[in-house]
């Protein structure tokens, strides 16, 4: 399978699913799962520990479903209660952390895409204790707000490759398509692909309405005929972005961040140029793992560094075997 990677990231995987849910868990992508008894393996034989993974996940990201099977498969092998909330609200994201710090969990997964408003939820956290990594949104302010590491791909780094390869096949005016204005890791591939490819506007969309994706990113580009790629920076994004092209008349090719197995076959067929990749399922496990890792012997993972678990190329070449692993779920 061709890769590009910038930097390795830990990588490993066993055992079965198994899930605990509270508060708003209810509107992730998928129905909680219960015991579902896939799979092998065994858990080990340490302490009980209850964990927290506290997401941004808007309700019916299919993203979201690939990082909680990873944290699924984590807490199985390591014999931990897995609890999930999700609310893409930053105020409400913070209480959920609140409510984790309240039950006196063992560890907090968190993701930091506003990261100002979980500030002073996640400084109780530290106060209480608490081992914090964090995940997919907030490299950059991960150490300052207490977590040990951070699992996702720099944002930047991200953009900027995705600016490179779209350089060098002779694209000159990508729209670059935002679904969650001021989140910084949305703001950051942005700035990445600007830096490339000079040429790229930025549109700004309502991810929470897919029929309001369609028609806004419709409008600019019929405004925009001199536009000649549009990119979106989630698999269900993207795909509404191809339903726009078509409404349009435009001649605009599609290229996307991130990943779902729909996406993957697009990329397959020729529909969609290619993705970045920044493995959701690696960022659910290890983050996961890791806190079960700090509790059994004070172990860090990434030595006080960010672990990258992406970006990833995915295009025709390699898109098929990624569909291989859709269908194994972890994809």
């Amino acid at each position: 399978m061709k890769k590009y990677f910038w930097r390795r990231a830990a990588v490993a995987a066993v055992a079965i699913p198994m899930l605990a849910l509270t508060a708003c868990s209810s509107q992730g992508g998928r129905a909680p799962e219960a015991n579902s008894g896939g799979g092998g393996g065994q858990a080990v034989s340490t302490p009980r520990l209850k964990i927290a993974l506290v997401t941004h996940a808007p309700a019916g990201d299919t993203f979201w479903d690939t990082v909680r099977k990873g944290a699924e498969e984590a807490a199985a092998k390591d014999n931990v209660e897995l609890l999930y909330t999700n609310d893409p609200e930053a105020g409400r994201q913070a209480q959920l952390i609140q409510q984790a710090v309240d039950q006196k969990v063992d560890g907090i997964a968190v993701t930091l895409a506003t990261p100002g408003a979980l500030k002073d939820s996640l400084k109780k956290a530290s106060d209480a204790g608490i081992p914090i990594v964090s995940l997919n949104a907030g490299e950059d302010v991960s150490k300052q707000l207490g977590a040990f590491t951070h699992f996702g791909s720099n944002e930047q780094l991200a953009g900027q490759a995705v600016g490179e390869k779209l350089a060098a096949e002779n694209f000159k005016h990508p729209i670059c398509v935002i679904q969650a204005q001021g989140h910084v890791g949305l703001e950051a591939r942005c700035a990445g692909v600007k830096s490339k490819v000079p040429g790229t506007e930025i549109l700004y969309v309502n991810g929470a309405d897919m029929t309001s994706v369609e028609s806004t990113a419709t409008a600019k580009l019929q405004a925009a005929r001199d536009a000649d790629v549009i990119i979106g920076l989630g698999a269900p994004i993207t795909l509404t972005l191809l339903k726009s092209v078509a409404t349009a008349g435009s001649s605009a090719k599609v290229a996307s961040f991130d990943l779902n197995k729909e996406l993957a076959q697009k990329i397959a067929d020729g529909t969609v140029l290619f993705t970045v990749d920044q493995q959701p399922w690696l960022q659910g496990y290890e983050s996961v793992d890791a806190l079960w890792q700090v509790k059994r012997g004070g172990f860090k993972l990434g030595g006080g560094q960010p672990v990258l678990t992406g970006p990833t190329i995915v295009d025709k070449a390699n898109a098929a075997d990624v569909v291989k692993f859709s269908d194994q779920g972890i994809r």
